[in-house]
């Protein structure tokens, strides 16, 4: 599977095709006239062959930064790139587009339309690239069958189980070529068996080239990343190699 890098990248820090660069990030919320600081200036890299867990107690960061890394939310200060491009620079639609070309995520909630086909849901971001149906509902069929779905096409999330709907949900985040698949708690709502396969599925892209980073609350399945990001009151307080 190839994957499309990202062009028209600026001069800024990080080495050149890191997927993603955050420095110093901060993001304060401003909640009934008082200022929270989620994020308390973080500093990450992501490059593109990367496979990171991001672990910490509800409340310490995690979530604020996997969606400040997926472009759903910008810094209050400091410098964020994405794909090479300074997202402070994006206008909401090159934002919008951005985020379509380099990012694909994964929710434990799976958020499947419920009326609609497995081939269908996962052909959806195609939509929004202006992708001709025909072309659509190939890519989608292909990506399905890459994760051994191809027998559960037309079959809408409430005839599949649990692990066969992550598994479209990972199907759909992976149909536009993103170079990073965010994962949040993706093997939250799965018994240990079906979460064992889905992590398994997550290796075998990463070893083709996707860079993944995932938050979970579960230390075996942040063991078996690559690298361990602790958090802690919106800052990180450790940050771990694993030996492979």
């Amino acid at each position: 599977m190839k994957f499309p890098e990202m062009s028209d990248a600026a001069d800024a820090p990080g080495a050149p095709g890191d997927a993603i660069v955050a420095v110093d990030v901060t993001r304060i919320y401003e909640l009934d006239g008082v200022s929270v600081p989620a994020l308390r200036g973080v500093s990450l890299t992501v490059s593109p062959d990367d496979y990171v867990a991001i672990v910490g107690q509800s409340g310490s960061g995690k979530s604020t930064l996997m969606h400040l890394l997926g472009g759903l939310d910008r810094p209050t200060s400091g410098t964020l790139l994405i794909g090479g491009r300074d997202v402070a620079k994006l206008t909401p639609g090159e934002m919008a587009r951005l985020r379509n070309e380099t990012i694909g995520f994964v929710f434990q909630s799976f958020h499947l339309l419920p009326r609609t086909t497995a081939r269908d849901n996962v052909a959806l971001p195609l939509v929004y690239r202006g992708v001709g149906r025909r072309e659509r509902r190939e890519r989608a069929s292909a990506m399905l069958e890459r994760v051994g779905l191809a027998h559960r096409l037309d079959h809408r999330p409430n005839q599949m189980s649990g692990g066969e709907q992550q598994r479209v949900a990972i199907a759909r985040a992976l149909v536009t070529g993103p170079s990073v698949l965010l994962a949040d708690e993706p093997t939250g709502n799965l018994d240990s068996t079906t979460g064992q396969s889905v992590l398994t599925l997550l290796e075998s892209l990463n070893a083709e080239g996707v860079a993944v980073v995932l938050v979970t609350h579960d230390r075996d399945v942040a063991g078996r990343a690559h690298r361990q990001i602790v958090m802690r009151d919106g800052l990180i307080v450790s940050a771990t190699d694993l030996v492979r």
